[in-house]
């Protein structure tokens, strides 16, 4: 059994770094509980609040005041300056951890135990605009910490790896690209999702765009369509669910909120704000398709979870977006809202008969995809475990 190390990756900013973990850790519990053995450490008197990880079988849980948010800059510049924070280095031991999977954290090029650096994106290189000063290198130091500290950089696409490799060229034969995939949830019956569909006021007929409201996400596109296609006479209805305020630039969402109402386009835009996780999996199983309008994606959790529903998808012409549904995605010119238009247009109406057809197969598929992701996962830190012990 490999004992990894894992620390909790996201937060109320960021959901998709919670989703992500619990996929993971879920995909290894499915088809990896023999090989790989999760150590979840969490801050002291967190765990109560956990129980998506608690529940898990074999996921083990060590709480310790080392890992409250409030030490991590103390934390960091250890890391940056010693090369390890020693009270932690001596806990993984204490718990007989193999590998570390770092994400956003950096441990030290001392720790003295293989480590594999997750980085999701790099979007501060492709839309450095986006980013404070301050925010651009605190993340590029972070990166940079992981690489010249020789770690391990685990990859969710392959077009990430080729981003990686040119921004990084010392990651060159240390990169892995392991796909993340998601567990299909009970999909329900459409009539249920109907209903909680129904409970927001919704037509029978919508496209749904689950996209936090961050300015990369391209929402204002997705206004100048829905402006282009009344002039032609056609009514389209978006659904937006999401947190509605950007950690980077807090006037974004005012901005849009305000561009919606002068356009008055509020009947053809719905804001739901964050919904309850059961909930998106309900819209996607009765929309007529999700849309994805993004400037950049790493690999897109919700066209994930939209895949393991058979949901018909309209993205933007991301090398990701094309990576990680190739053929069974129309696509979409990012800054072209005439593009958007004219397949919102031609959007056919929801129906389910075909719908169910689709959702029979995307989820075999999606079994096989999750045990592909746990399995390249344990790979991976299998193969640095026993690196270390040669």
């Amino acid at each position: 059994m490999i004992r990894v190390a894992f620390t909790l990756i996201g937060g109320k900013n960021w959901t998709g770094g919670h989703r992500y973990l619990l996929n993971l850790l879920q995909a290894l519990a499915a088809h990896q509980k023999d090989v790989v053995a999760p150590v979840l450490f969490v801050a002291s008197g967190s765990r109560a609040s956990l129980t998506d990880f608690t529940s898990l079988p074999g996921v083990e849980v060590v709480e310790s005041d080392l890992f409250d948010a409030r030490k991590r800059k103390v934390q960091l510049l250890q890391s940056l300056t010693w090369g390890r924070v020693p009270a932690v280095a001596r806990l993984f031991a204490r718990q007989r951890i193999d590998v570390v999977f770092e994400a956003a954290q950096f441990f030290g090029w001392r720790l003295g135990i293989p480590a594999v650096a997750w980085i999701p994106d790099f979007q501060h290189k492709a839309l450095p605009h986006l980013f404070s000063r301050i925010a651009w290198w605190k993340r590029e130091i972070g990166f940079r910490a992981q690489i010249i500290g020789g770690r391990t950089v685990m990859l969710s696409s392959e077009d990430a790896r080729r981003a990686c490799e040119h921004h990084y060229p010392m990651t060159r034969g240390r990169t892995q690209v392991v796909h993340f995939a998601i567990q299909p949830a009970p999909a329900g019956d459409v009539q249920a999702a109907r209903a909680i569909a129904g409970s927001y006021g919704l037509p029978n007929d919508f496209v749904f765009m689950p996209n936090q409201f961050w300015r990369h996400k391209n929402h204002l596109l997705v206004l100048d369509a829905l402006r282009i296609l009344r002039t032609r006479g056609v009514h389209v209805v978006v659904v937006a669910s999401g947190a509605q305020h950007d950690p980077r630039d807090a006037s974004y969402f005012p901005a849009f909120e305000q561009a919606l109402r002068q356009g008055g386009l509020e009947d053809g835009l719905r804001l739901l704000g964050l919904i309850p996780y059961e909930h998106l999996g309900a819209l996607m199983r009765c929309c007529q398709a999700l849309l994805n309008p993004s400037l950049f994606e790493g690999w897109s959790t919700t066209v994930e979870e939209a895949r393991t529903l058979g949901v018909p998808m309209i993205l933007s012409d991301l090398d990701a977006h094309r990576e990680q549904m190739g053929a069974r995605a129309q696509y979409f010119q990012r800054d072209s809202a005439t593009a958007l238009a004219n397949l919102l247009e031609q959007l056919p109406r929801f129906e389910e008969s075909a719908r169910a057809a689709a959702l029979d197969a995307a989820r075999a598929e999606a079994e096989s995809r999750v045990r592909g992701f746990a399995g390249n996962f344990a790979r991976l830190v299998t193969s640095m475990a026993r690196a270390r012990r040669s």
